[in-house]
C-alpha cells in the first residue's frame, strides 16, 4: 500500500468524526433543553443519578455533553456535588452505547436482513433519508431528525470506510510488529490516553479501534490497556470545559478524572495479576468490534458499581484537594436552608425572611455603587456588581425552590400569605439588582467611548438618583422592619419619581431641540432614567404585596394604586407633598451657577424645594396609567 490507499482512510475518520459531531448537534437541538431539566429534577438519590447519566448520554452519544451540562449546574447551584457524582458517572456508562451499535458490523450470515443490520448497509440509507428530511422539508422539527439520520449515517458510512481501507495492513509484516508494541501496558495507556484527547471523544476514539479490529491485528492484551488509556484520555474534554468555572465544578472535574483513573488501576491490577498467576486463554486471542464493545462496557460499569459506595469518600477528597475559600455571610444564608429546617416550617420561612433581606441589601449595595462609578470608575467596583449580580440570581433561584417546598408543607393560610410575598419580594430584588447592572453598563459604556453629559443633564440625574435611593433605602427598611408604615411611604414616592422621570424626558427632549446635547450621551441620559424609574416600580410592588399580606390577603393591589394615585386619602397626599417638595425639578441647582455642587456626582442633594413639574397633576397621572402596563411588560 502506498499513500495513495491511505486517503479513504483519513476521509473515513473525518465522515465518523463529522458525523458523531453532526449528531450531537442534532440531539441537543430536539431534546437538549429537557434533558438539561431532567438533570436539574431527576438527581434525588444516587441510582436516580447514575441511571439518568447513563439514559441522556446514551441518547445525545456524548458523555462529555453530560458533564458539561451538570458542570453548568452546579456553576449555576442548581445542583449540588453529591447529586451530580453519579450523573457523572452514569455518563461514562452510557458513553459505551455507540461502541455497541459499531458492533453490528460483525453480524454474519448471506441474508438480506443479515447484511441490511450492518453499518455498510444502512449507513448509505440513514444519509439518503437524512439528506431528504433537510433539503425538501420546511419544518424545523423534520429538519433537527433529517440532521440526526445523516449524522448517523456519516458515523456508519466513515468506519466502514475507515474497515475497507485498513483491512489490507492485515497482510504487511511492519504492521503486525507495530501494534505489538502496544502490548506494553504503559505504551498501550498512553497511546490510548492520546488519541482520545486529540479526538475529544471516547466513542470516537473506540470506534477506530473497532475499525483497525478488522485487519486481524488488535488481540486481547493489546486491546486491555489501549481501551483503559481511552477511558482516561476522555476527561481532557471536560477538564478544558472547567477552566474558569466555580469550585463545585472543579471538584465535580476532579472526581471524573479520580473515577477514570482509580477504575484504570483496579482493572490493570486485577487483569495483569490475573495474567501473571494464572494466565488468560484469550490473552493473545484476536478480538472483534464485539470484543472491544463489551470490554469498553464491562470497564465502565464495573468501575460505576464498585465506585458508588464510595461517592461520599471521593467527595470528601475532592474538598480535600480543592478547598473552599472563606465562606461569605450571604452564602451562609443559603446553606442554612437545608432540609432538616422542613420539620419546622416557622423557623424556614424565618430563615427565608433572613434570605430575602439580605438580598435586599445586595441589591442596595450594587444600586449605590453603580451609581459612584459616575464619579470614580473603577474595575473592583465593577466586579463587585457582578458578584452580586450573580449571588443575587442565585438566591432567587434558591430561596424560591425552598419556598415551593415550604409551601406543600401542612402550613397556616397567614404563613402561606407570608410565602406568597416572599416569591413575589424575590422576583424584585432580582430585578432591582439587574437594573442596578444596566446602570453600571451606561457607565461603562460612557468611560470607554468618552461620552459626557451636559451640566444641566447632571444636575437632574443628582436629583432623580436621591429620590430612588430614598426610595430603595425605605424599602429595604419596611423589608427588614416589617414597618407598614414605611411601606405605606414608598407609594407617594414612586408616584413623585414617575412624574420627575416623565418630566426630566420631556426637558432632556428640550435640550435636544436646542443642540445642548449631543445624541449618544441623550441615549445613555434616557437609558438611565428608565432603569431608575423601573427600580421605584419594584420597590412600588415589594411595599404592596407588604401591605397585602398585613391586610391578609383581601387587597387588591392593582386598584388600591389607582384609588390611591386619583383619590388618596389626607394621609397619602400629605407623604406625596412632602416627596413633591423635595424632589422638584424646578429648583435644581446647576453646577455652572453653583461650583459648591459636584458636577461628577450624580448622587448629590438637590436641596428641599416646593413643586415637582408644571405639568398639570392630572394629566401626570392619565399619562403614568397609560404607561403603567407597558412598563410592566418591558420588565
Amino acid at each position: 500500500m502506498n499513500l495513495i490507499d491511505f486517503l479513504p482512510l483519513l476521509a473515513g475518520i473525518g465522515l465518523f468524526l463529522f458525523g458523531m459531531n453532526f449528531l450531537s448537534t442534532a440531539l441537543e437541538k430536539i431534546a437538549g433543553a429537557r434533558l438539561e431539566k431532567l438533570l436539574e429534577k431527576l438527581t434525588s438519590n444516587r441510582i436516580k443519578g447514575i441511571l439518568l447519566g447513563t439514559g441522556v448520554t446514551a441518547v445525545i452519544q456524548s458523555s462529555s455533553a453530560t458533564t458539561i451540562m451538570v458542570l453548568g449546574l452546579l456553576n449555576a447551584g442548581i445542583i449540588n456535588l453529591p447529586n451530580a457524582v453519579p450523573v457523572i458517572m452514569g455518563a461514562n456508562i452510557g458513553t459505551t452505547v455507540t461502541a455497541q451499535i459499531l458492533r453490528l458490523g460483525d453480524l454474519g450470515g448471506g441474508s438480506i436482513l443479515i447484511s441490511m443490520l450492518k453499518p455498510s448497509s444502512f449507513g448509505p440509507v440513514l444519509i439518503a433519508i437524512g439528506a431528504f428530511l433537510i433539503l425538501f422539508c420546511k419544518d424545523r422539527k423534520r429538519k433537527d431528525i433529517g440532521s440526526l439520520f445523516l449524522g448517523l449515517g456519516m458515523i456508519f458510512f466513515g468506519i466502514s470506510t475507515m474497515e475497507n481501507t485498513l483491512t489490507p495492513l492485515k497482510e504487511m509484516p511492519w504492521f503486525q510488529e507495530l501494534i505489538l508494541m502496544f502490548d506494553n501496558p504503559v505504551l498501550g495507556v498512553l497511546l490510548g490516553a492520546a488519541i482520545t484527547a486529540l479526538l475529544q471523544s471516547s466513542s470516537a476514539s473506540v470506534g477506530i479501534i473497532q475499525a483497525l479490529s478488522s485487519t486481524g491485528a488488535i488481540r486481547f492484551n493489546v486491546m486491555v490497556p489501549i481501551i483503559l488509556g481511552m477511558n482516561v484520555g476522555k476527561c481532557i474534554t471536560v477538564v478544558l470545559a472547567s477552566i474558569g468555572g466555580k469550585k463545585p465544578a472543579k471538584r465535580a472535574v476532579l472526581i471524573d478524572v479520580t473515577n477514570n483513573v482509580v477504575g484504570m488501576l483496579i482493572f490493570m491490577a486485577a487483569i495483569y495479576g490475573y495474567q501473571s498467576l494464572i494466565g488468560f486463554n484469550c490473552w493473545t486471542a484476536v478480538v472483534n468490534r464485539g470484543n472491544i464493545a463489551d470490554f469498553h462496557t464491562c470497564f465502565n460499569l464495573v468501575t460505576g458499581l464498585i465506585l458508588l459506595p464510595c461517592v461520599n469518600f471521593i467527595i470528601k477528597f475532592a474538598y480535600a484537594v480543592i478547598k473552599d475559600d472563606e465562606t461569605t455571610g450571604e452564602e451562609k444564608v443559603l446553606d442554612s436552608l437545608n432540609e432538616h429546617l422542613l420539620t419546622s416550617p416557622n423557623l424556614a420561612i424565618e430563615q427565608c425572611r433572613k434570605a430575602i433581606i439580605t438580598m435586599a441589601h445586595l441589591a442596595q449595595k450594587s444600586f449605590s455603587d453603580s451609581l459612584m462609578l459616575f464619579e470614580n470608575y473603577s474595575e473592583d467596583v465593577i466586579a463587585k456588581i457582578n458578584e452580586r449580580e450573580q449571588l443575587l440570581d442565585k438566591y432567587e433561584s434558591s430561596v424560591s425552590n425552598y419556598l415551593v417546598r415550604i409551601n406543600q408543607l401542612d402550613i397556616t393560610d397567614k404563613d402561606n400569605l407570608r410565602v406568597s410575598e416572599m416569591v413575589h419580594s424575590l422576583v424584585d430584588l432580582e430585578r432591582i439588582g439587574d437594573h442596578a447592572v444596566n446602570i453600571m453598563e451606561v457607565a461603562v459604556y460612557d468611560h470607554e467611548n468618552g461620552v459626557s453629559f451636559s451640566a444641566r443633564a447632571l444636575g437632574e440625574l443628582k436629583l432623580i438618583c436621591e429620590a430612588v435611593m430614598d426610595i430603595l433605602n425605605t424599602t429595604v427598611q419596611a423589608t427588614e422592619t416589617g414597618n407598614l408604615n414605611l411601606a405605606v411611604q414608598v407609594e407617594p414616592l414612586e408616584e413623585v419619581i414617575d412624574e420627575l422621570q416623565a418630566g426630566l424626558k420631556d426637558k432632556h427632549i428640550e435640550r435636544l431641540m436646542n443642540n445642548e446635547c449631543n445624541i449618544q450621551s441623550g441615549i445613555s441620559f434616557v437609558e438611565l432614567l428608565n432603569n431608575l424609574e423601573r427600580i421605584s416600580d419594584h420597590c412600588s410592588n415589594i411595599a404592596l404585596n407588604k401591605i397585602q399580606t398585613a391586610q391578609k390577603g383581601g387587597l387588591d393591589t392593582h386598584e388600591y394604586q389607582h384609588q390611591m394615585h386619583h383619590h388618596g386619602g389626607e394621609a397619602y397626599q400629605q407623604t406625596y407633598d412632602q416627596y413633591a417638595a423635595r424632589y422638584n425639578m424646578d429648583a435644581i441647582v446647576y453646577p455652572e451657577t453653583n461650583p459648591a455642587v459636584s458636577a461628577a456626582d450624580p448622587t448629590a442633594s438637590a436641596g428641599d424645594q416646593p413643586a415637582v413639574s408644571d405639568k398639570p397633576k392630572e394629566k401626570r397621572k392619565k399619562d403614568k396609567e397609560k404607561d403603567k402596563k407597558k412598563k410592566k411588560a418591558k420588565d
